[in-house]
Formats: C-alpha cells, sequence, structure tokens
C-alpha cells in the first residue's frame, strides 16, 4: 500500500502556495509529473562532481561512462528489456520516432503499408505520415464513439503488406488503456514490425517488452518522475539492422547508433534517480522485482483516488466525461471531461485561480479529439492522478467544479 505522506515529503514542489493560502494542486501530470528531491540533486550532483564528456582517461570522464552505462542498465530493468544495449537515448519521443521513420524509409518501399490508430498522440503518427514520400501507404485504426480503439477494423487491416504497426499503449488525452496484447496476438501471424508508444503508460503500470514481442518501445522520463529524456528500447541488434542517420565518427553498434551529438548526461543520471525512486517503493529481491511490486501498489493507489474522481464528476451536472468509465481496472487514471456551457480553457482558467493546475484542448492527440467532435469546443479538460496526488486534492477540486 502507498502512504501518501512519506511520497510527497520527496517533493518540494508540493509545498508551494499562492496569495490566497491555497495549496498548489498538481492534476498536470500526464505532461510531465514533478519531480522527486533525489532527481534534482542527481542532477545537481553530476555538475558540482562529475561534468565531462564520455570515454576518456580521467576520473570525471569515467565517472560520466559509468552514469551512462547505469541509466541504461536501470532503464533496461524498468522495461524489462534482454539488456543495456537494447536502451537508446532521445531527446524526446517524437524525436526518436522521426529518427526511426529516416531510418525505415531507407527499408521500405512504394506499395508498403503502416498501420497508426486514431486514438494516438501525434508523435506516433506523424513521423510515420513521413513515409508516404517513399510511397508507403498509410492505413489508421478507426476509434470508436466510446473512446476505444476497433480491434475489428484492425484485423481488416492489417495485410502481407504491412510492414509496421505503430500503436499507444494508452492514450494520454482521455485515458483509453488499449489492448496491446490483443494487438500483438494479431500481429504475430505477420511479418510487421510492431512499435508501441509507452509515454502514458509507463508512469502508471509495469512494462515487459519480451512478453509484450514490440520490436520498438518509446517512453518519456519526464512522465514518470524524471527529467526531460526519452528512452527507445529495440530488440536485440535490430537497430544494427537499419540505416541511422549518424556521423560516421559515431559508435556504429547498437543501442548508439541512433543517438545523434552529446548526450544530456545530467539528466541520464536524473533518469537513473527516477527509476530508483520507483524501485524504493516497492519490495523484492531485485531491482525488477522492486519496480513490479512498486507499479502495482502504484497502480491500486492510483486507480482508487482515480475512479473516485470520475465518479464525484459525474455527479456534476455540467460535466460529461470523455472515455471509458473505471468499472475495471483496465484505465489509466486520467479523467477528461468537457463543460455544457464553458471551454476547456474556461474550466482550467478558474481552476489555475484556486491554485489547481489542469491542462485543456488536445495535447497533440488531435485526430482522437477531431473523431470525438470535440475540436469546435475546445477539446477537453483532463485532470490526471500521479503518485503524489490524494483525496483531499480531489476532493477540493471537485469543490471548485461543482461551483461552475
Amino acid at each position: 500500500m502507498i502512504d501518501s505522506k512519506y511520497i510527497r515529503k520527496h517533493f518540494p514542489s508540493l509545498n508551494r502556495f499562492d496569495d490566497n493560502e491555497n495549496k498548489i494542486i498538481y492534476l498536470d501530470g500526464p505532461a510531465g509529473t514533478q519531480v522527486p528531491q533525489i532527481v534534482i540533486d542527481g542532477i545537481s550532483d553530476y555538475y558540482k562532481n562529475s561534468n565531462a564528456n564520455t570515454h576518456g582517461e580521467f576520473v570525471t570522464s569515467q565517472e560520466t561512462d559509468n552514469i551512462m552505462d547505469s541509466m541504461r542498465t536501470k532503464a533496461a530493468e524498468l522495461l524489462g528489456a534482454e539488456n543495456k544495449n537494447c536502451i537508446s537515448i532521445g531527446q524526446n519521443m517524437t524525436s526518436l520516432c522521426f529518427s526511426l521513420a529516416r531510418a525505415l524509409s531507407k527499408k521500405f518501399k512504394t506499395g508498403d503499408e503502416v498501420i497508426i490508430t486514431e486514438l494516438d498522440h501525434e508523435a506516433n503518427r506523424g513521423p510515420w505520415k513521413t513515409l508516404k514520400e517513399i510511397g508507403v501507404k498509410l492505413v489508421e485504426i478507426n476509434l470508436l464513439d466510446n473512446g476505444t480503439l476497433d480491434y475489428n477494423d484492425f484485423r481488416k487491416k492489417i495485410n502481407k503488406k504491412t510492414v509496421l504497426v505503430a500503436m499507444g499503449m494508452s492514450s494520454n488525452a482521455i485515458g483509453t488503456l488499449n489492448d496491446f496484447k490483443k494487438a500483438s496476438e494479431i500481429i504475430k501471424d505477420y511479418k510487421c514490425l510492431f512499435l508501441l508508444d509507452a509515454v502514458h503508460y509507463a508512469p502508471h503500470f509495469s512494462i515487459d517488452v519480451k512478453d509484450l514481442n514490440c520490436d520498438f518501445l518509446v517512453c518519456s522520463a519526464y512522465k514518470f518522475y524524471g527529467p526531460h529524456i526519452s528512452i527507445l528500447y529495440s530488440k536485440p541488434s535490430l537497430l544494427d539492422e537499419l540505416d541511422t542517420d549518424n556521423l560516421i565518427a559515431q559508435d556504429q553498434k547498437s543501442p548508439y547508433r541512433i543517438e545523434t551529438g552529446t548526450l544530456n548526461h545530467a539528466s541520464c543520471n536524473g533518469v537513473s534517480k527516477a527509476i530508483d525512486f520507483i524501485s524504493n517503493l516497492g519490495e523484492g529481491d531485485t531491482y525488477r522485482e522492486k519496480i513490479i511490486d512498486a507499479y502495482n501498489k502504484l497502480g491500486v493507489h492510483e486507480h482508487n483516488i482515480a475512479s473516485y474522481l470520475y465518479k464525484e464528476i459525474n455527479k456534476i451536472e455540467n460535466l460529461t466525461v470523455i472515455g471509458p468509465d473505471f468499472s475495471t481496472k483496465r484505465r489509466t487514471p486520467t479523467v477528461s471531461f468537457i463543460h455544457k456551457h464553458m471551454t476547456a480553457n474556461e474550466v482550467c482558467k478558474i481552476l489555475g485561480k484556486n491554485n489547481i493546475c489542469a491542462w485543456d484542448g488536445h495535447f497533440y492527440a488531435i485526430k482522437a479529439i477531431q473523431k470525438l467532435n470535440l475540436e469546435k469546443i475546445g477539446g477537453v479538460t483532463r485532470l490526471g492522478i500521479s503518485a503524489y496526488n490524494t483525496m483531499d486534492e480531489i476532493d477540493k477540486t471537485i469543490k471548485v467544479l461543482s461551483k461552475i
């Protein structure tokens, strides 16, 4: 069980008040969580003690090498990857997907088909659209009115011409948890690559890339209590088969061949500390076991708070929740809604005046918002639950929402 008071002690940013003595409430986690002191210290300590480039014959460079190796090892443990050489590092998920798309454009050919979904963030749509320049056909899985994907439509559209399926594990806009295991079962009968976007999933659930049988998986540390760094998992040696864009002086082996320029070593140390933070919430004999146990506990904590938020919002006459309900645990702790008379931005302004952090709009999942006919009213108001949120914060938020 998660001790909210214990968790909140790790986050210095939670102690902020406005001029009216309203304590700040962070429900903006889907756009990026707050960071614990261990992450802040990890970044600061690197600059204080070990700041250098890699592969030198002196102490700070060797410490940097160790920090980078440690980050890859811990990220591999987080994702259940085979080893640290499956972990590449990027500025963000969008840039990693564009780099992959560029490499795959040299492998795919005219007439090949790539499947994307109508529910996904544009970072898992836009890069693959560039493949149309070489004659690749883009095929989209339909989004149903209830906010879930149409898997019968998926079965109809995948075929022998399909070379890549790119799917989100969950929706950052409306909280849908996709049935990616069903997708994996469908895909196994075809010779195509399978890429999963875990950016919105990784903060809330444990991941086992071997069990998922995905070829690639991307996630971003700033969504799970770390700094702005993204991670790409690739199956062993798979990157070595791709003609990635890099400099001739760059290490041409996995996982380095898709990385460009000098990486942000301080932030990578922060990522290690963020994974440490998660593992420290769990119990087990190994680092991986602690991570899995921590996610199980976090899942219960976040689902309880989010389902309560969902239930209370549904009691407010002017509000309508968009997306699946909380009757099962196949749901991320993200609740999005619309107001009968106000735009999402107007709602967020009122929340903001009460020191409640929330987002409005399409959150780069613009196709989904368009498909659900929500773009013309400014999209949705989105509230996200993270490890540090409490029932008391939800009660205060509901009190504000009930008055508008």
